[in-house]
């Protein structure tokens, strides 16, 4: 995946407008466009959307702390990355909204119980323990997976500029 001058630019950029848009979005808990932007840069870059995905994680680090609680950052995004990899690529028009607009929303509904075995292993929690964590954060979790399908209506649109933005006018309304 060998990268060119131009892309080096984009992605950084692209990871960079990830982060900013989590910091515009903190005031409300659980409601970002991370997932929107993780659907949308897989769907257009494939393999080379880790780029962009992991120079967030790594401004998230340098921005806000290497601490414990980034840890399953360098994880989290993988589930939702490898799924929309895992879509066919024949994809009828008419299913990719709801389609992508649902991945996003797992990826919310999942995310304490993705993020739970690190915080288990980090802190010496029993699998009762990890269960319990879990649980505890599920109001959380809900908040996040709903607003990551709403959110989720602006993955076509963006998957749209992005390949204009790079010269690709497929004649698709949107992706």
């Amino acid at each position: 995946m060998k990268l060119k001058i131009r892309e080096t630019a984009v992605f950084g950029m692209l990871g960079a407008v990830m982060y900013a848009s989590k910091l515009i979005m903190e005031m409300l808990p659980n409601v970002h466009l991370l997932g929107c932007f993780v659907v949308a840069l897989t769907v257009v870059y494939r393999k080379k959307a880790l780029y962009p995905i992991y120079v967030f994680v790594l401004l998230t680090g340098l921005f806000s702390g290497f601490a414990t609680w980034w840890i399953p950052y360098l994880y989290i995004w993988l589930p939702l990355w490898g799924g929309v990899m895992l879509l066919p690529a024949g994809l009828p028009q008419w299913a990719k909204p709801p389609v992508y607009m649902t991945m996003s929303a797992a990826h919310g509904f999942l995310y304490g119980t993705l993020y739970a075995p690190a915080q288990a292993l980090l802190f010496g929690l029993s699998f009762k323990g990890m269960l319990g964590w879990i649980a505890a954060g599920l109001p959380f979790d809900f908040v996040h997976g709903v607003s990551n399908f709403c959110c989720g209506a602006l993955i076509c649109p963006l998957i749209l500029l992005l390949r204009r933005a790079d010269g690709n006018t497929k004649k698709e309304r949107y992706t």
